[in-house]
């Protein structure tokens, strides 16, 4: 049982898994935010797609008996067309941009040459597999790729042969850069270690800014051959975002500041040493610049902490929270006794609170009317996050200003990037 908006998506996947007579039966849309009364009509009324009565319909489709076409079994194989093509640089262009490969601004043209360059950054064997990949893992067939495509895309997205291994370890992740969720998700990466520095990554004024080659094209390879290698980014069909989001063209490129950081590395947090190079992958609903002063509910900075609190507390609980400061914010927290990690953690999480009526209320409500707290009195205020994992702090920025940012984004992994080298 599907809506209706996703019916293109629910007949195509069907077919490509090999039943292209399976038994679909179709529901209004939205389903978000209606009442009970207004789901049992939806129940009681018609399939918007075939016209016949909803419930009938679906008692039809479980206990009548299989027809001849539904009984038959096999599998398809889309075509995959030639491994090379020739044509000018211009029809080429338009090819590509035509059969959705690209993010439709113009790509470098992945000839043989640039291929086999690129698969000079890694001692791996082009054929070797990297991953697999697909809009929501369960609900799609996954696709398998190896090195040789994941370098077309690193070329396409205008890479270097030296970033190679880092797009090779996010690619590894397995986590696509866009899904199939009606929410507009972005994603985002965590680059530590030695890499940053041989690659000249950008970790200082303008981060996060369209200022240096590396941050920019590994940003973009993941969008790419995430379109490319796991079949994601088809509006309409694998991409069902309503509004859809800015950030997926590049993502969310992260060069942690190390050097001028007072805490521990991410990759340090999470079990790597600090001399290894790691990619670490998050995913969520965005990331925006933080807020602290008077007026705005928080005491005025240098109070960051409570400046993180006050930012976090609107976010939806099920996609976590990431704090990325200056590192001018975390010498000031350091200061204020924050000299861990672990200690500022501690403390958001049970700081960053919501009434009870509003959680009940929110979006993921179902989390606290059934937890710890559902007999919590409705004025009573519970923390928003259920433990300190669901939260994470990254140091990055030029110390022009102690500004920080708030991402709604969750810790999905880490992957090593001298395992690709």
């Amino acid at each position: 049982m599907v809506t209706i908006a996703f019916k293109d998506l629910a007949l195509s996947n069907s077919a490509q898994r090999g039943m292209p007579h399976e038994r679909i039966c179709f529901t209004p849309h939205p389903v978000w935010g209606k009442s009970t009364d207004e789901m049992y009509a939806y129940l009681e009324g018609n399939d918007p797609v075939s016209g016949k009565p909803l419930m009938k319909e679906v008692i039809g489709a479980l206990t009548l008996p299989l027809t001849a076409d539904e009984k038959k079994t096999g599998t398809t194989t889309p075509p995959i067309g030639p491994p090379t093509y020739e044509d000018s640089a211009d029809n080429l262009q338009k090819y590509y941009m035509d059969n959705g490969m690209t993010d439709f601004l113009p790509i470098v043209l992945p000839t043989q040459e640039r291929v086999d360059a690129m698969l000079k950054g890694t001692s791996h064997s082009p054929d070797e597999v990297v991953g697999k990949m697909c809009p929501a893992k369960g609900s799609y067939p996954e696709w398998s790729y190896n090195v040789r495509q994941v370098a077309i895309n690193a070329v396409m997205a205008g890479a270097e042969p030296e970033y190679l291994p880092t797009i090779l370890a996010i690619a590894a992740s397995e986590l696509p850069a866009m899904s199939s969720s009606t929410n507009s998700f972005a994603t985002s990466v965590v680059i530590n270690g030695p890499i940053r520095d041989k690659l000249n990554m950008n970790y200082g004024i303008g981060a996060m800014g369209p200022f240096a080659q590396p941050n920019a094209a590994i940003g973009r390879a993941w969008t790419l051959l995430s379109k490319n290698l796991g079949t994601c980014g088809q509006a309409g069909m694998t991409y069902m975002g309503t509004l859809g989001n800015n950030l997926n063209y590049n993502n969310v490129v992260i060069a942690e500041n190390e050097k001028d950081s007072p805490y521990t590395p991410l990759h340090v947090e999470k079990g790597f040493k600090a001399e290894e190079s790691v990619a670490s992958v998050f995913v969520g609903l965005g990331i925006q610049q933080g807020q602290g002063g008077a007026g705005l509910g928080v005491k005025p900075v240098p109070l960051y902490h409570e400046a993180f609190a006050f930012n976090m507390a609107v976010f939806a609980p099920l996609f976590g929270g990431m704090v990325v400061c200056d590192p001018l914010v975390a010498k000031g927290l350091v200061e204020l006794g924050y000299d861990k990690k672990e200690k500022l953690l501690d403390w958001l999480q049970k700081n960053t609170t919501i009434a009870v009526k509003d959680a009940k209320s929110s979006l993921f409500g179902a989390r606290f009317a059934q937890g710890p707290y559902a007999n919590s009195p409705d004025d009573a205020r519970v923390p928003l996050f259920r433990n300190v994992e669901q939260m994470s702090i990254v140091v990055v920025g030029g110390q022009t200003n102690p500004y920080h940012m708030v991402a709604n984004m969750s810790y999905r992994g880490s992957v090593s990037i001298d395992k690709w080298a």
